[in-house]
């Protein structure tokens, strides 16, 4: 692949809480007695303009986990998790970033230990696979480090391990929606940071591909022990393969814990207003979520064909 210099562009850019249970409770007593994580908020208040989302919100994400934001719409995931990733100042409390205050540290520091991979992501027109993933390298560029074997090695390794070294002349604007998901994962991987945030990373992709984004992923977390923070909206996908869970309504943590803790029918339906029954998924072995129908299969279809008799008759 030609060596890319890579130049500086733009940067990417509810209801009342519940109370928290048990689950959340037994969290927060652990957390008195480990040491401090690496990302970490301290009683935040998140708000946009006068609209406060959140108040007095604390999380802890711990090191080398997988954890998943989950929560009904608009209660403050994707809140939170700009917050984390320093894109939204709190309007008061801290996020930590190995214990310092993240909005302290320069931000080619933090971009060097936490990257990020937004909602939505926009290409700049007429730019290939390998420049998109090689401008991952910025943070580690300046006036005495420019670009290096090193830096073309990383890119390389970074699209072999998202599978689109393929890819890397086409143009990003050509690929598909999980082609183009998996080319941002790989830049994110070339900033080498051992945090990883992603906002909601299988919008608006099928099943395959959402399946194929979480299962690349879960590969990062095992085996390269990278720290991945992901909010995604499928219960299920998130109870599959977080091996940390964070519930949010209304602002608040309502419980947290391993997805086999955290995911009661109770709590289904505190949290989404949802009955369910929770049951063991026969694929994985984790807890997966069947909502109750409202009426039995066939139900509605016995009653038009009993109403359809009963004119008949009559």
């Amino acid at each position: 692949m030609t060596p890319v210099r890579v130049t500086p562009g733009p940067r990417a850019a509810c209801p009342a809480p519940l109370p928290a249970t048990r689950h959340a409770v037994r969290g927060l007593r652990s957390r008195s007695t480990t040491t401090m994580q690496r990302l970490t908020a301290e009683s935040v208040t998140l708000s946009y303009d006068r609209r406060v989302i959140a108040e007095n919100l604390s999380v802890e994400i711990p090191d080398n986990s997988f954890t998943v934001i989950v929560g009904p719409n608009a209660c403050g995931k994707s809140t939170l998790l700009r917050a984390l990733s320093r894109m939204l100042k709190p309007a008061e409390g801290r996020v930590l970033l190995d214990g310092q205050a993240i909005h302290s540290l320069p931000a080619k520091k933090v971009a060097r230990t936490l990257g990020l991979l937004p909602q939505s992501s926009i290409a700049p027109d007429g730019i290939t696979v390998a420049d998109l993933v090689a401008r991952g390298r910025f943070p580690h560029q300046g006036l005495l480090r420019q670009w290096s074997p090193e830096d073309e090695r990383i890119v390389r390794e970074s699209m072999e391990a998202t599978g689109v070294d393929p890819l890397a002349e086409r143009y990003v604007d050509e690929l598909s929606g999980g082609q183009r998901q998996r080319v941002w994962i790989a830049m994110a991987l070339a900033q080498q940071t051992p945090l990883l945030l992603l906002d909601e990373p299988t919008t608006f992709l099928d099943i395959q591909h959402q399946l194929e984004v979480l299962d690349l992923c879960a590969e990062l977390h095992e085996t390269q022990g990278r720290t991945l923070v992901a909010v995604l909206h499928d219960l299920n996908q998130a109870a599959r393969y977080a091996t940390h869970l964070i519930a949010l309504h209304g602002g608040a943590v309502v419980a947290e814990g391993p997805p086999s803790e955290v995911v009661t029918a109770e709590l289904v339906e505190r949290v989404f207003g949802v009955r369910s029954q929770v049951i063991e998924d026969p694929e994985s072995g984790t807890p997966l979520v069947v909502p109750v129908a409202r009426r039995k299969p066939g139900a509605r279809r016995a009653g038009v064909t009993a109403d359809v008799v009963a004119d008949v008759a009559t």
